[in-house]
């Protein structure tokens, strides 16, 4: 008789890859509680539109300026060790935001700052974190263990954390944050019970460059130089050639400038055109956490009837969709349903993106080819929340959802027949 656990988390998946499943389940849920209270922070200590919103762009731009350099870490150094110290680095920042709360020093100035700050942390973080699942499972069981880890995504981070975290904050401004602490502080434990294979560096073939190894400038000891940049430019030529990881990356670059523009003022949006408090805004987040579970239970159907084309033009044009339908309403409960199908459409198209990206890309280049895919993530996001910001100051909380539509309809219509190429490897 086949286990509860067997069927969740399957044995041949390896001991290495649940210590790391346990560890980025906690520190989703850290994660989730800070998406709902780094918000709602600077929202109480000012009410100023573009204020709100670089609370959002100084989360995305650290992964636009130090992505790049985290891949090449990536590629370089012991994963473990990067993601250990860069998450002890998050507990220090969260620390000391914890002792400004508690001595009531924190200004909007030191808490946007610190917040920066742990957004860097992450960068560094995250970009390693990514590559530790190809190294731990085998290629056949990707689309399991990314399912895995996208369901404690979204039952973490986007269902239960905002909440919490949107509550706790309500008892005092410090118990989300010094929640974090703890989860991150939890998550180091368990993923230094990892056990990993050497990566090791591999020559590459002619698609994609000389092997920067083979270049003693590019070694463990150069620093940013012009191994680096030898390095990347194998990470950017390797990408640019491959049509699907090409067409996803160039997808994700113009959808992030619209959904940045939308999402940067969401917690203000919330508030003013649907009439919720705090704990309305982290439940909006919950809802969506609920469609992406959906989405988790459909995919493997969905995935077996639908070509990943097919089904990356249907969720762009459901991403179009929710841009139109929340700057219309007014109706929380009209709003909640097109947040639950977000939700899943986000699953779904997060995990066809990952699967295919670490599917085709060598495992020599998986830390650089992910943090390009991250630049065009963050790039989008960042232009998109300056956007959002300036258009909510002198238009009001919905003209950026208008502006989200309008942009979003028309790259639907310019990425349509690119869409085909999206394939797996």
């Amino acid at each position: 008789m086949v286990t509860v656990m067997e069927r969740v988390l399957p044995a041949r998946l390896g001991t290495g890859f649940r210590w790391l499943l346990a560890s980025s389940w906690l520190t989703n849920l850290g994660d989730g509680l800070a998406a709902a209270a780094g918000p709602l922070l600077i929202a109480t200590l000012t009410r100023d539109p573009l204020l709100i919103s670089l609370s959002a762009l100084v989360s995305w731009a650290p992964p636009l300026l130090f992505g790049l350099y985290a891949g090449v870490l990536s590629d370089r150094h012991d994963r473990r060790t990067i993601v250990l110290a860069a998450n002890a680095a998050r507990a220090v920042v969260l620390a000391v935001l914890v002792v400004l709360l508690l001595t009531g020093t924190l200004t909007v100035t030191t808490a946007l700052i610190a917040l920066a700050l742990r957004s860097v942390a992450e960068v560094f973080a995250d970009n390693a974190t990514s590559t530790l699942t190809p190294m731990l499972v085998a290629r056949d069981d990707l689309t399991v263990a990314n399912a895995r880890l996208g369901t404690g995504f979204i039952t973490l981070n986007q269902l239960a954390g905002p909440p919490v975290g949107a509550a706790l904050i309500g008892l005092g401004l410090t118990w989300p944050f010094a929640g974090q602490l703890l989860l991150v502080l939890g998550g180091m434990v368990l993923v230094a019970r990892v056990t990993l294979p050497p990566h090791g560096r591999r020559t590459l073939d002619a698609a994609t460059g000389p092997d920067p190894a083979a270049d003693p400038a590019a070694g463990s000891g150069g620093g940013v130089g012009g191994g680096v940049v030898r390095e990347l430019l194998d990470a950017f030529r390797w990408t640019i050639r491959h049509a699907a990881v090409r067409t996803l990356a160039l997808t994700i670059l113009i959808f992030n400038f619209t959904f940045g523009a939308a999402w940067s003022v969401l917690v203000l949006y919330t508030q003013e055109q649907l009439g919720l408090g705090p704990i309305g805004f982290g439940l909006m987040t919950t809802i969506s956490g609920i469609g992406g579970l959906i989405g988790t239970s459909l995919y493997g159907a969905i995935t077996r009837r639908v070509s990943l084309g097919a089904l990356m033009r249907i969720g762009l044009v459901i991403e179009t969709l929710t841009h139109l339908g929340l700057a219309l309403t007014h109706s929380p409960w009209v709003a909640g349903g097109i947040f639950l199908v977000f939700g899943a459409h986000a699953f779904i198209w997060g995990t066809t993106s990952v699967t295919v990206r670490q599917r085709a890309v060598p495992q020599e280049l998986q830390g650089r080819v992910g943090s390009v895919n991250t630049i065009c993530v963050y790039f989008g996001l960042v232009v998109g929340s300056l956007i959002g910001g300036t258009l909510a100051t002198h238009l009001g909380v919905a003209a950026p959802f208008w502006f989200a539509f309008a942009g979003s309809a028309a790259f639907v219509v310019l990425l349509w027949r690119q869409l085909l190429h999206i394939a797996h490897d």
